[in-house]
């Protein structure tokens, strides 16, 4: 009966300390790595961790690269200051 509730307590806690995860595009290189993995070396779990990583990463980068630049511009009401110059 210890252990039954040993083992509970550990999958609360365990439950209770995930939060949301950011997994874009490792969920798709998990799968795809697993699958060629699985077939070329017999290493199916490695080849879905090393597919997960690379996912993410090139997740990464791509989000880097789609930044809208222009939202950080400020925009300006001409080429020059409007500057009055009295002589």
């Amino acid at each position: 009966m210890r252990n039954v509730a040993k083992a509970a307590l550990v999958a609360v806690v365990t439950l209770m300390g995930v939060g949301a995860a950011e997994a874009k595009g490792c969920i798709k290189g998990a799968i795809i790595g697993g699958i060629a993995g699985h077939y070329l070396a017999e290493r199916g779990v490695v080849g879905a961790v090393a597919g997960c990583l690379a996912g993410r990463a090139l997740a990464k980068r791509r989000a880097a690269r789609d930044v809208d630049y222009g939202a950080r511009v400020r925009p300006r009401d001409g080429y020059g200051s409007r500057q009055s110059y009295s002589y």
